[in-house]
């Protein structure tokens, strides 16, 4: 694999002696479609540009471990970010590998992990706490001027957690799982007996435009995970903080203007997810949606316009799922690969890095 990335950089280098102006998209580092964070077998963290097939396209080197990464919609860079309660964001040119700049949570934020870019390109929006007051706050940075900081608005609710923006437009959608945290507690909970996790639409300038809270039933059930298809409908996946909220549900669907609805759950396929879902993701064309749960080491398949489960694949410490092809990607803490066909297992083998909590689509196009 080194040898292959080496090769790549002589090639380019070539075409820059040759005075021919290489591709500047996603394409001048080889079309990769995902970004995930791994573990080198070394012991160092890294930032991986996947293709189809799952082979590293490119690899960079990280300070420490990341979460998740935000993938520019035109050109090939990526901002990894820390796990909670991280204070970094590291913008990567993944042509050269290097970091060309720091992004640092001002004082009294931290990063929770996710951020979103703007359709056009322009500017970054993370996913942020404001410890002191106990609210969540979405960072705005101008990412066509070196991502200088242009502000923040309130994310509407606390915790907020993932972030992404409708295909199409600039409405930003953002999973406010309602736990409060304080760094100098590391991870506890501060506040689960009064949590209100909530899922919120906003502008680009930060101005509400729906919000949605959860029932009653599931208001200790934390908002962590979206996916988006493409006529806006949103996946939402939770995490649940009692054993009664882990047997209410964990998968949800919202679209604006609507109510949200529960997926459908059979108890035992219900019992299987232990309380959590980490990521999720629907396929291709829309029909099929993916979670996965790290604790319960299982893979789950949804029919999303009947909302309901369809069976479940067994794979330990699956941590990242992706729409590829017909099917899906998934990757495990234990560094394999597995390859779906519409649902079902078409392929799995074991590769050299340990995959971090998420497989990030890059857009096309």
């Amino acid at each position: 694999m080194e040898t292959d990335m080496r090769s790549r950089r002589d090639f380019l280098a070539g075409i820059l002696a040759s005075g021919l102006a290489p591709k500047t998209g996603w394409s001048a580092v080889g079309c990769p479609i995902f970004l995930s964070a791994a573990k080198h077998p070394d012991g160092r963290h890294c930032l991986l540009g996947l293709n189809a097939s799952g082979r590293a396209l490119f690899e960079i080197a990280l300070p420490t471990r990341g979460h998740a990464a935000a993938a520019h919609p035109t050109r090939p860079e990526a901002v990894i970010f820390a796990r909670r309660p991280g204070r970094f964001g590291l913008v990567l040119d993944c042509i050269t590998g290097k970091q060309t700049k720091d992004l640092f949570a001002p004082q009294g934020r931290h990063f929770y992990g996710h951020g979103a870019f703007s359709i056009d390109g322009t500017r970054l929006f993370t996913t942020e706490n404001d410890y002191a007051a106990g609210r969540g706050v979405i960072g705005v940075w101008a990412a066509d001027h070196n991502f200088a900081r242009l502000g923040e608005f309130a994310s509407g609710g606390i915790g907020p957690h993932d972030i992404l923006r409708l295909p199409g437009s600039d409405i930003l959608v953002v999973a406010n799982g309602g736990i409060e945290t304080h760094p100098h507690s590391g991870r506890e909970k501060l506040n689960l007996s009064t949590m209100r996790p909530n899922l919120t639409y906003l502008s680009t300038e930060g101005c509400v435009l729906e919000q949605v809270e959860m029932p009653r039933l599931l208001r200790m059930n934390s908002i962590r995970h979206l996916a988006a298809r493409s006529d806006g409908l949103i996946a939402f996946a939770m995490q649940a903080q009692t054993r009664s909220g882990a047997m209410a549900g964990l998968l949800g669907f919202h679209q604006m203007g609507e109510p949200p609805r529960l997926s459908i759950y059979p108890p035992a396929a219900l019992r299987t997810l232990r309380g959590y879902i980490g990521s999720v993701s629907f396929n291709a064309n829309g029909r099929q949606l993916a979670v996965t749960s790290s604790r319960g080491g299982v893979a789950h398949f949804i029919d999303v316009e009947q909302q309901c489960y369809l069976h479940a694949a067994p794979i330990h410490d699956v941590s990242g799922i992706g729409a590829n092809g017909s099917g899906f990607l998934a990757t495990s803490g234990t560094g394999r690969l597995t390859f779906f066909v519409s649902s079902q297992i078409a392929d799995s083998h074991k590769s050299i890095y340990q995959w971090d909590n998420h497989l990030i689509r890059i857009p096309v196009g």
